[in-house]
């Protein structure tokens, strides 16, 4: 018998989506900072066995949009209620409990299995995340409830084991040796969009895109050509600093990671491009890549 499905993260931003599914999958799929709208592709991660295979699906954080590119990144989560097998809806000790109704309504309504993950309990009291664990119990009823820490690796063996036992029956959806669905291009452009999330202040971050516009592999290298793309001319200068030193440290940081995933020398060359209000144009976002419909599968 061989077991498969689509395991669904959604949640708030900031709970530890990210840091979840990188420890569920083994590998840093997605990027993880201490900024909101970290994520904005639904990422999938795949976890395979003799036996199974497991599809977990990263999601944006849940927030109400104010321009184009949030309504699309809501438009993930949205197809994210199509086409699961399980449901893993990520909170944690710090979110007000009562925050996004609409979505939580939407889970008590499901008809797939539901964890509900309280996440970070590392941070509080067990007579606080016992407190809380009955909250959410309360709240969604039919949820199963689990404490766990993502980033200390708290419970994740028992909720690799609850997701497991609730998979489904079915083919494998991918290759046993595929890691993700993502390509090449898009692993290099997260590992520099999160330099630049660390690197910079909330504002530039947020009107920045990162775009790789070569990946040539040889045997010993990968050459790489990267655009950083910004609304406006200071945000520009903001993000190339004195003398080229913003840009340097980006580009030094993000060549380090890039060796590390893919095990080879990198040579990559960064630009900076100003593509005014790209943010709320429907065109520059489809380029981008911001297309989602209602079953992503």
């Amino acid at each position: 018998m061989h077991k498969s499905g689509f395991v669904n993260i959604i949640g708030n931003p900031n709970v530890g989506k990210s840091t979840l599914m990188n420890e569920l999958v083994g590998e840093r799929l997605s990027i993880i900072t201490n900024k909101s709208q970290t994520t904005r592709h639904r990422i999938l991660g795949i976890v395979s066995g003799e036996e199974f295979q497991i599809v977990y699906s990263d999601t944006p954080g849940i927030i109400k949009p104010n321009y184009k590119l949030q309504e699309r990144m809501m438009n993930g989560v949205v197809s994210s209620f199509e086409d699961a097998d399980v449901f893993l809806y990520v909170t944690d000790v710090v979110e007000k409990s009562d925050k996004n109704e609409e979505y939580v309504e939407k889970l008590s309504n499901v008809k797939v299995p539901v964890l509900c993950l309280i996440n970070k309990i590392d941070l509080e009291s067990p007579e606080k995340s016992i407190e809380l664990k009955n909250y959410c119990e309360k709240t969604l009823p039919n949820a199963e409830v689990y404490l766990i820490s993502a980033l200390h690796k708290t419970n994740l063996d028992i909720i690799f084991d609850r997701i497991f036992a609730l998979l489904p029956e079915g083919p494998a959806w991918f290759p046993k040796d595929q890691l993700t669905d993502k390509t090449e291009r898009f692993i290099v452009s997260e590992i520099v969009r999160e330099k630049i999330l660390k690197n910079y202040r909330k504002e530039i971050t947020y009107a920045s895109e990162v775009v790789v516009e070569e990946f040539k592999e040889e045997e010993k290298i990968i050459r790489i050509k990267v655009v950083i793309v910004v609304e406006r001319p200071t945000q520009k200068g903001i993000i190339i600093g004195h003398k080229g030193s913003s840009l340097k440290r980006v580009a030094t940081h993000s060549r380090e990671d890039m060796e590390k995933f893919f095990g080879k020398k990198i040579f990559v060359e960064f630009f900076v491009k100003v593509k005014k209000d790209w943010r709320d144009n429907d065109y520059n976002l489809r380029d981008f890549g911001y297309v989602y419909g209602i079953d992503d599968r």
